[in-house]
Protein backbone atom coordinates (compact mmCIF):
# COMPACT_ATOMS: atom_id res chain seq x y z
CA UNK A 1 0.00 0.00 0.00
CA UNK A 2 1.10 3.36 -0.87
CA UNK A 3 1.76 6.72 1.10
CA UNK A 4 -1.17 8.02 -0.52
CA UNK A 5 -3.49 5.54 -0.17
CA UNK A 6 -2.46 5.86 3.21
CA UNK A 7 -3.52 9.26 4.18
CA UNK A 8 -6.63 8.81 2.59
CA UNK A 9 -7.82 5.67 4.75
CA UNK A 10 -6.78 7.32 7.73
CA UNK A 11 -9.07 10.41 5.82
CA UNK A 12 -11.56 7.98 5.30
CA UNK A 13 -11.79 6.78 8.83
CA UNK A 14 -11.56 10.09 10.34
CA UNK A 15 -14.64 10.95 7.94
CA UNK A 16 -16.52 7.57 9.26
CA UNK A 17 -15.83 8.43 13.04
CA UNK A 18 -17.39 11.93 12.38
CA UNK A 19 -20.37 9.97 10.68
CA UNK A 20 -20.84 8.08 13.56
CA UNK A 21 -20.64 10.88 16.54
CA UNK A 22 -23.04 13.05 13.84
CA UNK A 23 -25.57 10.27 13.63
CA UNK A 24 -25.42 9.24 17.33
CA UNK A 25 -24.44 5.79 16.49
CA UNK A 26 -22.89 3.28 18.28
CA UNK A 27 -21.01 0.97 15.31
CA UNK A 28 -20.09 1.26 11.95
CA UNK A 29 -18.38 -1.20 9.53
CA UNK A 30 -17.66 -0.51 6.09
CA UNK A 31 -15.17 -2.72 3.74
CA UNK A 32 -13.78 -0.51 0.47
CA UNK A 33 -11.81 -3.10 -2.08
CA UNK A 34 -9.19 -1.19 -4.00
CA UNK A 35 -8.46 -4.38 -6.25
CA UNK A 36 -8.88 -8.23 -6.02
CA UNK A 37 -6.53 -9.00 -3.51
CA UNK A 38 -6.55 -5.45 -1.93
CA UNK A 39 -9.02 -4.07 0.67
CA UNK A 40 -9.64 -2.06 3.72
CA UNK A 41 -12.05 -3.05 6.19
CA UNK A 42 -13.18 -0.73 8.76
CA UNK A 43 -14.93 -0.97 12.22
CA UNK A 44 -15.26 1.87 14.09
CA UNK A 45 -17.61 1.97 17.18
CA UNK A 46 -18.11 3.49 20.94
CA UNK A 47 -20.18 3.12 23.47
CA UNK A 48 -22.71 5.18 24.40
CA UNK A 49 -22.25 7.67 27.21
CA UNK A 50 -25.98 7.09 28.56
CA UNK A 51 -25.83 3.17 28.13
CA UNK A 52 -24.95 3.29 32.27
CA UNK A 53 -28.19 5.30 32.64
CA UNK A 54 -30.26 2.99 30.48
CA UNK A 55 -30.43 -0.29 32.14
CA UNK A 56 -31.56 0.96 35.32
CA UNK A 57 -34.44 3.00 33.04
CA UNK A 58 -35.66 -0.15 31.09
CA UNK A 59 -36.09 -2.13 35.01
CA UNK A 60 -38.20 0.26 35.79
CA UNK A 61 -40.51 0.81 33.08
CA UNK A 62 -41.15 -2.76 32.83
CA UNK A 63 -42.04 -3.10 36.08
CA UNK A 64 -45.48 -0.95 35.28
CA UNK A 65 -45.82 -2.98 32.19
CA UNK A 66 -45.56 -6.57 33.93
CA UNK A 67 -47.99 -5.08 36.49
CA UNK A 68 -50.89 -3.91 34.01
CA UNK A 69 -50.31 -6.19 30.87
CA UNK A 70 -53.84 -4.62 29.12
CA UNK A 71 -52.51 -1.44 28.99
CA UNK A 72 -49.23 -2.85 27.27
CA UNK A 73 -49.65 -1.67 22.63
CA UNK A 74 -48.28 -5.21 21.84
CA UNK A 75 -47.74 -8.58 23.24
CA UNK A 76 -44.16 -8.68 23.54
CA UNK A 77 -43.87 -6.58 26.93
CA UNK A 78 -46.33 -9.26 28.42
CA UNK A 79 -44.43 -12.24 27.03
CA UNK A 80 -41.54 -11.30 28.68
CA UNK A 81 -41.65 -9.71 32.33
CA UNK A 82 -39.63 -13.12 33.33
CA UNK A 83 -36.75 -11.41 31.44
CA UNK A 84 -37.58 -7.94 31.59
CA UNK A 85 -33.87 -7.38 32.74
CA UNK A 86 -31.84 -9.64 30.32
CA UNK A 87 -30.60 -8.32 27.06
CA UNK A 88 -32.79 -9.73 23.70
CA UNK A 89 -29.66 -9.80 22.00
CA UNK A 90 -28.78 -12.40 24.31
CA UNK A 91 -31.43 -14.80 23.70
CA UNK A 92 -30.56 -17.69 21.89
CA UNK A 93 -33.42 -17.12 19.45
CA UNK A 94 -32.53 -13.67 18.78
CA UNK A 95 -32.44 -12.36 15.07
CA UNK A 96 -29.81 -9.62 15.01
CA UNK A 97 -29.36 -6.84 12.51
CA UNK A 98 -26.30 -7.46 9.75
CA UNK A 99 -25.70 -4.11 9.08
CA UNK A 100 -26.78 -0.57 9.96
CA UNK A 101 -30.28 0.60 8.30
CA UNK A 102 -33.96 1.35 8.50
CA UNK A 103 -36.15 -1.38 9.14
CA UNK A 104 -39.37 -1.90 6.79
CA UNK A 105 -42.07 -4.79 8.85
CA UNK A 106 -43.60 -5.01 5.10
CA UNK A 107 -42.66 -4.95 1.60
CA UNK A 108 -44.74 -1.68 0.39
CA UNK A 109 -46.52 1.18 2.29
CA UNK A 110 -50.00 -0.70 3.52
CA UNK A 111 -49.56 -4.74 2.26
CA UNK A 112 -49.70 -7.00 5.13
CA UNK A 113 -46.29 -7.60 7.39
CA UNK A 114 -44.10 -9.92 6.07
CA UNK A 115 -44.15 -11.82 10.10
CA UNK A 116 -46.55 -11.01 13.31
CA UNK A 117 -46.64 -12.02 16.92
CA UNK A 118 -47.53 -15.90 16.80
CA UNK A 119 -46.91 -16.87 13.15
CA UNK A 120 -44.79 -20.13 12.13
CA UNK A 121 -41.63 -19.10 9.68
CA UNK A 122 -39.69 -21.64 7.38
CA UNK A 123 -36.18 -21.00 7.20
CA UNK A 124 -35.28 -18.71 4.40
CA UNK A 125 -38.50 -16.75 4.79
CA UNK A 126 -38.75 -13.00 4.80
CA UNK A 127 -38.41 -11.88 8.26
CA UNK A 128 -38.54 -7.74 7.56
CA UNK A 129 -36.31 -5.51 5.55
CA UNK A 130 -33.55 -3.30 6.73
CA UNK A 131 -32.79 -0.47 4.04
CA UNK A 132 -29.38 0.36 4.15
CA UNK A 133 -27.99 2.96 1.71
CA UNK A 134 -31.13 2.70 -0.59
CA UNK A 135 -30.95 -0.88 -0.91
CA UNK A 136 -33.56 -2.87 0.57
CA UNK A 137 -32.09 -6.02 2.21
CA UNK A 138 -34.23 -8.68 3.08
CA UNK A 139 -34.02 -10.34 6.18
CA UNK A 140 -34.59 -14.30 6.23
CA UNK A 141 -35.69 -16.54 9.01
CA UNK A 142 -32.05 -18.36 9.94
CA UNK A 143 -34.16 -21.34 10.86
CA UNK A 144 -38.10 -22.40 11.16
CA UNK A 145 -39.80 -21.36 13.82
CA UNK A 146 -42.79 -19.39 15.63
CA UNK A 147 -42.29 -15.78 16.02
CA UNK A 148 -42.44 -14.90 19.78
CA UNK A 149 -41.50 -11.03 19.79
CA UNK A 150 -40.40 -8.42 17.30
CA UNK A 151 -38.27 -5.76 18.86
CA UNK A 152 -38.72 -3.07 15.93
CA UNK A 153 -41.15 -1.09 14.58
CA UNK A 154 -41.52 0.34 11.07
CA UNK A 155 -39.41 2.55 10.28
CA UNK A 156 -37.45 2.28 13.33
CA UNK A 157 -33.35 2.74 12.64
CA UNK A 158 -31.26 -0.46 13.79
CA UNK A 159 -27.27 -0.93 14.26
CA UNK A 160 -25.18 -3.76 13.44
CA UNK A 161 -26.24 -6.75 15.82
CA UNK A 162 -29.37 -5.03 16.67
CA UNK A 163 -32.12 -8.17 17.71
CA UNK A 164 -34.90 -7.54 15.17
CA UNK A 165 -37.25 -10.84 16.48
CA UNK A 166 -37.31 -13.44 18.85
CA UNK A 167 -37.83 -16.91 17.37
CA UNK A 168 -38.20 -20.33 19.11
Amino acid sequence: MTKNTHDSDVAFIKALAELLNENDLTELQVKRDYAEDDSLNVRVSRKPPQQIMAAPQQQYQAAPAAAAPAAAPASAPASAPASADADPADHPGAVTSPMVGTVYLQGEPGAPPFITVGASVSEGDTLLIVEAMKTMNHIPAPRAGTVKRILVGDGDAVEFGAPLVIME
